[in-house]
């Protein structure tokens, strides 16, 4: 199923809130999602959408790996391959290109699940691929490695040389740098946090409140029974914010 256009217009927009003065430096891709063909399609040209991960370690370092089609240390990253959203592509992406597991990473509270970058870049033709020259349109974002102690690496030989990590001010794309710095001030640490709240509430007769899950797309385990509760925001000052916030407009009552 491919990846809804409206997802992707719906995060460009969140993101050029945040971002007015890159309106213009990112034309592209926004009139791409006007178009009639599928922007997260890699046959759409001139250009499509993509999506990396930077992933930032105890020690506030960023993971590039070596790419072996261009020769560069890049964020880990590629196409859409079916994917819900965007930020499932970039996850899946990191965990097939390094080996890590989902379990191995999870959002930081600066970004939650927005993207701290979208970078246009170009890419040469590849007449292996019977490519001709186009630009990627990268959604880029941002997770914490969870383990302190560095999971072993199972890179991906056949696109894959070597992987290094990079303080902030090393990281080669100079759009995520600028940005990684600024968000040194927003306490971007390196340091996972909880990002998700729940409220187990009972009777006092061996009951507990659930509610059903809505069947609607980018929801985890949507149409289930499952805890009050959910995702912190960016307006969340604190994750009993977020609870209060959640189970309140699930069920006024509890607020």
């Amino acid at each position: 199923m491919p990846l809804a256009r409206s997802h992707i217009r719906r995060t460009s927009e969140a993101y050029l809130t945040r971002h007015p003065h890159e309106r213009d430096s990112l034309a592209g891709p926004t009139s791409l999602l006007d178009g009639a063909d599928d922007p997260a399609d890699r046959a759409t040209l001139p250009g499509h959408v993509t999506c990396s991960a930077a992933v930032i370690d105890h020690e506030r370092r960023v993971l590039h790996i070596g790419h072996r089609g261009t020769g560069l240390l890049l964020a880990p990253g590629g196409h859409m391959e079916g994917d819900r959203t965007l930020l499932a592509a970039a996850l899946r992406e990191v965990c097939e290109e390094t080996g890590l597991g989902p379990g191995d990473l999870c959002l930081t509270p600066q970004f939650l699940g927005a993207p701290i970058d979208i970078d246009v870049h170009d890419v040469d033709a590849n007449p292996a691929k019977s490519e001709s020259a186009h630009q990627h349109f990268d959604f880029l974002f941002v997770f914490y490695l969870v383990p302190e102690q560095h999971p072993q690496l199972a890179l991906r030989d056949e696109e894959v040389a070597g992987a290094r990590w990079f303080d902030f001010a090393d990281v080669r794309s100079r759009t995520l740098r600028a940005k990684l710095l600024d968000a040194l001030d927003q306490g971007l640490d390196g340091r996972p946090q909880p990002v998700n709240a729940s409220a187990l509430i009972h009777d006092g007769h061996g009951r507990y409140l659930l509610h059903l899950r809505d069947q609607r797309q980018g929801i985890w385990a949507p149409g289930t029974f499952a805890l009050l509760g959910g995702g912190r925001t960016r307006e969340d000052a604190s994750l009993e914010a977020t609870l209060r916030r959640d189970s309140g407009r699930k069920h006024p009552g509890l607020r």
